[in-house]
């Protein structure tokens, strides 16, 4: 109750800075004579400088600590976010969107770091999803928002495009303020816990690790490592490819809407948007509490790969508009339930020396999709005329991913979730 509410609300923040920019392009593209391809560039070169920055932001965040850290990259990416209001041209958008993605990198594997810090292994799928969750809220809140500021606000005569960026990048400037005097680094600086909870959580957390590192000695962290770490790359590669189908879908959801109808309004566009992530939404917390009730994580992070898969193809084929979006809904319901398992997945398949920064290259490595998916759709839409042959590329990327998953060895993971078993019985 202390700690997730919060983050639940950072994260939203932090995807409703990083996706506006899809309501954005409603009026934006219009404005300043941007094509397809090139917005799918601009979406997508966010992820560059994600990639080249997420590494090095999570090495610092192990050295200053979350809070300092954390509060820092919510101050400097709410900056850059207001600044897209000032953009005049597409190049202008090349670089603040780059320096976002500069800016923002190493908040995600930093949080889920951050988590491994107060939650035991076999309570992470469900705890990751919760906070996970406010990715479709983020959605589910900004369409309709987002859309109501360019249709109602034009202060000063500046565009409700322009007003939407500024008003909704403020709010991550205070929460960096706020994050700095609230947030607490570990269980052990915790003030706001009982002498005997504390004890408690640290002693449960020390069992925890004992048992995930087989009894032996910690490790010393290597981050070469982590970098060579076979595991770490399969596992990298299919989050790349994930993250391919989730943001190509995603940043293109409100123009793949308004194709389906050329009678919407953007508040209209914003509202039905919400659909698919309400959802997503229950899907993918229902999805985690299963995987965490089972233990088992490769299966269930496997199978909605291929559910969405199949219906980004049923999307893309279709022309009829109540079908286009029964097949969006169920491929984004598909997609957010492959989070909560699959983030469980590092802890168990690698060793503590590698965990810390492999997490934070499984999510740079894999975010680089969030270039190709974004900018593949917006190529194709140029060529073709419609989003429909991105969304099948974006289904073939999903079943690449499905198919990795499947090769996980099951030795690596049913070793642990058996030992989980154990202990439950046990006790």
């Amino acid at each position: 109750m202390r700690l997730i509410p919060f983050l639940f609300i950072l994260y939203i923040i932090s995807y409703l800075d990083r996706a506006n920019i899809g309501y954005a392009a409603l009026d934006m593209n219009a404005d300043l004579g941007i094509t397809s391809e090139v917005f799918g560039f601009i979406s997508g070169i966010f992820f560059i400088g994600y990639f080249l920055f997420e590494v090095p932001s999570n090495i610092l965040l192990q050295r200053y600590g979350s809070r300092v850290w954390i509060a820092r990259i919510l101050i400097t990416w709410g900056i850059v976010s207001v600044a897209t209001a000032f953009a005049q041209e597409a190049s202008h958008l090349y670089i603040i969107r780059f320096l976002l993605g500069v800016a923002e990198a190493g908040f995600f594997p930093g949080i889920i770091l951050y988590l491994n810090f107060w939650f035991r292994k076999k309570e992470l799928a469900r705890t990751i999803a919760m906070f996970m969750t406010a990715i479709p809220v983020s959605y589910i809140i900004g369409g309709p928002l987002s859309t109501w500021i360019m249709d109602n606000i034009e202060w000063l005569g500046v565009s409700g495009w322009r007003w939407m960026f500024i008003l909704e990048g403020s709010p991550a400037v205070i929460l960096g303020i706020v994050t700095y005097f609230y947030l607490t680094n570990k269980p052990e600086e915790a003030k706001w816990l009982s002498k005997e909870e504390k004890t408690w959580l640290i002693e449960e957390l020390r069992k925890d690790k004992e048992e995930h590192e087989g009894k032996k000695e910690v490790q010393e962290k290597d981050h070469k490592k982590a970098l060579t770490d076979k595991k770490v790359w399969h596992l990298a590669i299919i989050y790349f490819v994930y993250i391919s189908g989730s943001l190509g879908v995603g940043y293109w959801m409100p123009q793949i809407i308004k194709e389906l109808s050329s009678f919407l309004s953007n508040t209209q566009i914003g509202l039905i948007s919400t659909i698919p992530f309400i959802v997503a939404t229950i899907a993918m917390n229902y999805w985690a509490v299963r995987s965490d009730r089972t233990g088992e994580r490769k299966m269930h992070s496997a199978i909605p790969l291929v559910i969405g898969a199949l219906a980004l193809i049923g999307a893309g084929l279709t022309s009829n508009p109540f079908l286009s979006m029964f097949f969006l809904t169920l491929s984004l319901a598909g997609m957010y339930c492959f989070k909560g398992p699959f983030f469980a997945l590092p802890s168990m398949l690698l060793t503590p020396s590698t965990t810390v920064v492999g997490i934070a290259v499984i999510n740079s490595i894999g975010n680089l999709g969030g270039f190709l998916g974004p900018y593949a759709v917006g190529l194709m839409k140029d060529s073709t005329g419609s989003t429909g042959a991105g969304l099948i590329f974006l289904s073939a990327m999903l079943l690449i991913g499905f198919v990795l998953v499947l090769f996980i060895k099951n030795s690596s993971v049913q070793a642990k979730s058996t030992s989980q078993k154990i202990i439950k019985k046990t006790v």
